[in-house]
């Protein structure tokens, strides 16, 4: 166990969590060994993954049912990307708009643009950044915008109804301590455990409780915006690379869990994708009268994607293809939608 992630952890998600997440995902073979009392982007970046892909199985119950049966057979999830979305408008409260918020972030912990994919279909852009240190073993972010410039003036004022209130997470003294790391590349053990868990709740909605005809409207244009008024930013999805996503959907299909009727292919053949369906979670809205109502609305997924390799023209190395693909990813984003 590298004891910097074991401190991380416990800072993040209580005492045991190392040991408990060790078991259920991979970790980097490079941090395989730590410097004692000095905590580097790497590892920083890990245990972010770990803490959010923990938080996710809580919100997913279809994904921890698959998770339990890796484990129980022996297995690990090699966890290859989380995906969160945002909003690309001015007038998002506290929060940096869109992506912004997030790039901040993802930056100092070394990550670094890896491609971008315009979501035509669903007025969005999505933005891939992998790890510098360990781009095959450190899971991906995929981030996504949505352009509600793109939609009616009615959407677009149910969308700045929603996301005005919003707070920004990230203390001034967490900024400054990203700045070291950037600087740096690495942070004292005491600095870096006490920004991690202020990293995590980063990753969640930062908008006060919508009001009910807000959703209702953005709901009708865009089925991504609604889940956003809701959800916030998220784990939109965490992902399982699998040797075969084909014989994982037979497998998850027959077990009768709710999985997508058919694989994602990418344009180039290499990059194959299949998710479950969302699983329905209970929220709060408040309604015309002021009064507070639930309902059942979409939740977070789980995803499962197979990456061929390929020969690099430029270095003849064979790699492993950590691409996306835009109408993969337009697809997969459909998982909120049919919950």
């Amino acid at each position: 166990m590298n004891s910097n992630l074991d401190a991380l952890l416990e800072a993040a998600c209580g005492p045991g969590a190392a040991q408990r997440l060790v078991k259920l995902m991979n970790v980097a073979p490079t941090l395989a060994h730590c410097e004692a009392g000095v905590v580097t982007r790497a590892e920083l970046a890990q245990a972010l993954d770990m803490a959010l892909f923990d938080g996710l199985l809580e919100r997913v119950p279809t994904g921890r049912a698959y998770t339990d049966d890796v484990v129980r057979q022996g297995g690990r999830v090699e966890f290859d990307h989380g995906a969160l979305r945002t909003v690309r408008w001015p007038h998002c409260g506290a929060l940096p708009p869109g992506e912004a918020a997030f790039t901040r972030i993802l930056k100092p912990l070394g990550y670094r643009l890896n491609g971008t994919y315009p979501l035509d279909r669903i007025k969005m852009t999505g933005r891939s950044y992998a790890h510098l240190d360990a781009p095959e073993h450190i899971a991906q972010f995929f981030v996504s915008e949505l352009h509600p410039e793109r939609f009616s003036s009615e959407f677009q004022q149910a969308v700045t109804n929603v996301v005005s209130s919003s707070v920004d997470p990230l203390t001034p003294q967490a900024v400054a301590w990203l700045s070291e790391l950037e600087r740096d590349a690495a942070l004292p053990l005491a600095d870096a455990c006490a920004l991690l868990p202020i990293l995590v709740r980063c990753f969640d909605r930062q908008h006060a409780t919508p009001r009910l005809a807000d959703y209702q409207a953005l709901l009708t244009e865009s089925a991504e915006m609604a889940w956003i008024a809701t959800e916030g930013n998220a784990f939109n999805h965490a992902t399982d690379r699998v040797a075969d996503v084909f014989a994982v959907a037979d497998a998850q299909r027959a077990l009768g869990r709710p999985i997508k009727e058919r694989v994602e292919v990418s344009k180039s053949g290499r990059v194959k994708q299949t998710a479950f369906q969302a699983d329905p979670v209970s929220r709060v809205f408040i309604d015309d009268e002021g009064r507070q109502v639930r309902r059942d609305v979409p939740g977070s997924f789980y995803e499962f994607i197979t990456r061929d390799t390929y020969v690099d023209e430029e270095t003849g190395r064979v790699s492993l293809d950590l691409g996306f693909d835009a109408g993969n990813a337009t697809g997969i984003f459909k998982m909120t939608a049919a919950a």
